[in-house]
């Protein structure tokens, strides 16, 4: 995965953390629907900083990104 495609996804989930941030109320969750917000918003955040970070290369080594030719060439 090239770092172009590393930056659409990490922007494009920072996105999704965003917009799901702003349907949060500024106070604990009390309800199921509050709490799945809150998880959309930690995983979409986890998500960008993998894509983002890209510790240890994980995202090239588990999905095999790397090497795989364009067919476009």
């Amino acid at each position: 995965m090239d770092s172009r495609q590393r930056t659409v996804l990490t922007l494009l989930w920072l996105a999704v953390a965003i917009v799901m941030a702003t349907t949060l109320e500024p106070a604990i969750p009390t309800t199921l629907g509050d709490g799945a917000r809150v998880a959309v918003v930690v995983l979409a955040l986890f998500l960008a900083g993998l894509y983002g970070l890209g510790p240890g290369n994980v995202i090239t080594r588990t999905h095999g990104f790397e090497g795989i030719e364009d067919e476009r060439e």
